[in-house]
């Protein structure tokens, strides 16, 4: 007998509701195709069952078609990004995530008092281009405590910090202590500004640590949020994997084990979720519960040209 023990919260945030059904309503209104600049959120099957309806995903808005409908993605976008759109004459609308847009405008804001921008979060990653590209003025990337000691600000007592909405919250903090220390006149965000339904699922993965054997996340690889949650188990001693579905999941990994805990990062739909407790099936009996945990109630409103999809 295997004790699956869910976690809770766990999966779709409302900010990847939203964006999901911005493209579903599309879909439904305009009629498709509809052509998504980047993947709407990081989980594969979600971007594979969008395309089976009509999305078509593209890296770059040239290979759009002059006039047609074009969504930007959760992630954000940088301001040329939304200029090319408007020198194309592309129609647009933004399903970026409120909780960035909000980064966007702390950037902004920042900026404005002339002061340079330190951004923690991950090189490549989209919301990090993104944001990097709404802010006018000199941001400095930073992605680990060591980083800190090798910035080198033209103006360090002017200087500010904005972070990537799905880095670890752990994480976060330390590089933010270790810039107070070395720029004592820092300002920023204070630390709870980080996405709600990053730090619900960080805590609920700590919380499945402390009474499981092994965790397993579901979510895709370039996921930042799902990597999170598989790194924070495995800091907490437990064996932790990260699986895009139940194909991936190995029988060594459940060899002695009686109870595991099961996640889903914020971009991974629940229908994967009872799909690997049906596979988990395929090893033993299985007993589903669920830790408690925060229930979240957040609804973002949609795009006025959508409201009435």
């Amino acid at each position: 007998m295997i004790r699956v023990v869910l976690a809770q919260p766990r999966g779709f945030c409302a900010g990847v509701e939203r964006a999901i059904e911005i493209v579903e309503r599309a879909l439904k209104k305009f009629g498709p195709p509809i052509y998504v600049r980047h993947e709407i959120v990081h989980n594969r099957h979600v971007v594979e069952d969008l395309r089976t309806r009509g999305a078509v995903f593209v890296d770059e808005l040239d290979q759009i078609p002059p006039g047609a409908m074009t969504v930007f993605s959760a992630h954000g976008v940088a301001k040329r990004v939304e200029e090319v759109a408007r020198e194309r004459g592309l129609p647009v609308i933004d399903a970026t995530c409120p909780l960035v847009a909000k980064v966007h405008a702390e950037g902004r804001r920042y900026a404005a008092q002339g002061r340079e921008i330190v951004l923690i979060g991950h090189a490549g990653h989209a919301e990090v281009e993104g944001t990097i590209g709404q802010v006018p003025g000199i941001v400095h990337l930073v992605q680990t405590v060591e980083d800190v000691a090798g910035l080198n600000p033209g103006t360090p007592d002017q200087l500010s910090y904005i972070t990537q909405t799905t880095l670890s919250v752990d994480d976060t903090r330390h590089i933010i202590a270790a810039l107070k220390a070395r720029f004592p006149a820092i300002v920023g965000p204070d630390v709870r500004d980080i996405c709600y339904a990053t730090q619900n699922r960080q805590q609920a993965v700590r919380d499945l640590a402390a009474v499981v054997d092994v965790i397993l996340v579901v979510g895709s690889r370039n996921s930042s949020n799902s990597n999170r949650l598989r790194e924070i188990g495995a800091e907490l001693g437990r064996p932790a994997y990260l699986i895009d579905d139940a194909d991936a999941m190995l029988a060594e990994w459940f060899d002695g084990v009686t109870t595991v805990g099961l996640t889903a990062g914020a971009s991974a739909p629940e229908t994967l979720v009872q799909g690997v407790i049906d596979g988990l099936r395929r090893f033993a009996p299985v007993e589903v519960t669920t830790l408690a945990g925060v229930a979240e109630d957040v609804r973002f409103r949609f795009p006025a040209e959508l409201a009435d999809a």
